[in-house]
């Protein structure tokens, strides 16, 4: 998707894109954290109701492409345990955004490229 001539996406930009895009599959999405507009990194929180949560890192592929890192690990977690991932990442970077998404069969489908699936 994106080389490293190409150009980055500024993180607003994503954010609303992505709220877009999760509206028109009829998932619930929320900002839960505004970030920085332009370079300010992103998580994303997945909502698999009775199964837990998974958070989900923005990062680079090895051809630095655009990807997605689940923080959580393989299983989903409880949702003080996904919380708790979040608050680290802030710990670390006040810049970040945090999105919510609420999708039930877990696919996480408007995440493309995730890493390690």
């Amino acid at each position: 998707m994106y080389g490293m001539s190409d150009p980055k996406l500024k993180a607003g930009f994503w954010v609303r894109a992505t709220l877009r895009q999760c509206s028109a599959l009829g998932l619930m999405a929320v900002v839960a954290r505004k970030g920085d507009e332009d370079s300010g990194a992103i998580l994303v929180k997945v909502n698999r109701g009775p199964f837990g949560f998974q958070v989900y890192s923005q990062v680079r592929d090895s051809q630095s492409r655009l990807a997605w890192l689940c923080m959580t690990g393989a299983e989903p977690v409880q949702e003080p345990l996904a919380d708790q991932s979040i608050a680290k990442a802030i710990d670390v970077d006040w810049d970040l955004w945090v999105v919510e998404i609420e999708d039930r069969s877990g696919a996480a489908s408007i995440l493309e490229n995730i890493l390690g699936v």
